[in-house]
């Protein structure tokens, strides 16, 4: 069975945007935001209370069907989908590298 998200990254016609590389160097810039939570090794959130996961080291293309699920909804998680929503499709590829990367 196919999962919803890819069904639904097809129908947008994104799965080209899976494969384009991004720019680790512009990433590191606008992933800032993003090691407020997912640069603290053991961090938790308040509530809901889950671990946060750590990014660093995550595939790229996995990190950009993250980010977009959060973007169009089919992933919930309040902070996660505002963070998402500005985010253009190059910006999700240039931070998906930058963490794809870090820590190597």
């Amino acid at each position: 069975m196919v999962p919803r998200i890819v069904l639904s990254l097809l129908a947008f016609g994104l799965s080209a945007q899976l494969h384009a590389a991004g720019d680790a160097t512009a990433g590191a810039v606008k992933a800032a935001t993003c090691l407020g939570c997912h640069g603290l090794p053991g961090y938790t959130n308040v509530y809901p209370t889950y671990k946060v996961p750590k990014l660093a080291g995550q595939h790229a293309d996995y990190l950009v069907l993250a980010l977009t699920a959060y973007k169009t909804g089919e992933r919930k998680h309040k902070t996660m989908q505002a963070q998402a929503a500005s985010l253009s499709s190059r910006d999700m590829a240039d931070i998906a590298a930058y963490f794809s990367t870090a820590g190597k």
